[in-house]
C-alpha cells in the first residue's frame, strides 16, 4: 500500500474502535495497543513537508469531545490517570496524564480528517495535510503518552477489564 492509504487505513482502524467501545469488550486496550504502534506507523510514513495548504485545521465540537471523554474515563476508571515524567506528587492525587484525553484528541483529529475524505474524496490531499499539521502541534505527543501508558498497564497484567 502507499502512505497515505495506510494513514486512511490505520485512522479508520482506530476510529472504528472508539466509536464500536463499550465495557464489553474486555479486550478493547490490547486491541488499542495493537492499533496505536500501525498509526504511528503510518503517520510517519507520509512526507512531513507534502503540506500543501499551509496551516491545516480541523473542525472542533467541544460537546462531542467531552462526551467522548467523559465515556472513556468512566470506562478506563482507575485505568485512566498516569504520571508524566516531571510529575512528583507522592499522593497520587496530582496525576497529569489521562489516557482518555491522549484517545479523544487523537480520535477527534482522526475522525475529521476521515469525515473529510469520506464526504468529499477530491479533499484527500487536504484531510493529510490537517493530519500532518495536527499530529505535530498536537496528537503526536498523546500517542506517544497513550503508548507509553499502555505499555505500563500491560507490563502490570492490567490491559484487561
Amino acid at each position: 500500500m502507499t502512505p497515505h492509504i495506510d494513514m486512511v487505513e490505520a485512522a479508520r482502524v482506530y476510529c472504528d474502535l472508539i466509536d464500536h467501545v463499550d465495557g464489553s469488550n474486555s479486550a478493547w486496550l490490547e486491541q488499542m495497543a495493537r492499533v496505536l504502534p500501525r498509526l504511528h506507523a503510518a503517520i510517519a510514513e507520509l512526507d512531513q513537508s507534502a503540506c500543501t495548504s499551509g496551516a491545516c485545521s480541523l473542525s472542533q465540537d467541544l460537546d462531542d469531545r467531552f462526551e467522548l471523554f467523559s465515556r472513556l474515563r468512566g470506562l478506563l476508571g482507575e485505568r485512566d490517570s498516569y504520571w508524566m515524567e516531571f510529575d512528583v506528587s507522592a499522593d497520587g492525587q496530582y496525576m497529569s496524564g489521562s489516557l482518555a484525553d491522549d484517545l479523544t484528541d487523537i480520535f477527534c483529529d482522526l475522525k475529521s480528517g476521515l469525515d473529510m475524505i469520506e464526504g468529499h474524496p477530491e479533499e484527500a490531499n487536504k484531510a493529510l495535510d490537517a493530519w500532518r499539521s495536527s499530529y505535530k502541534a498536537h496528537w503526536g505527543q498523546h500517542l506517544m503518552d497513550a503508548q507509553r501508558h499502555l505499555y505500563a498497564l500491560d507490563a502490570r497484567n492490567q490491559l484487561r477489564f
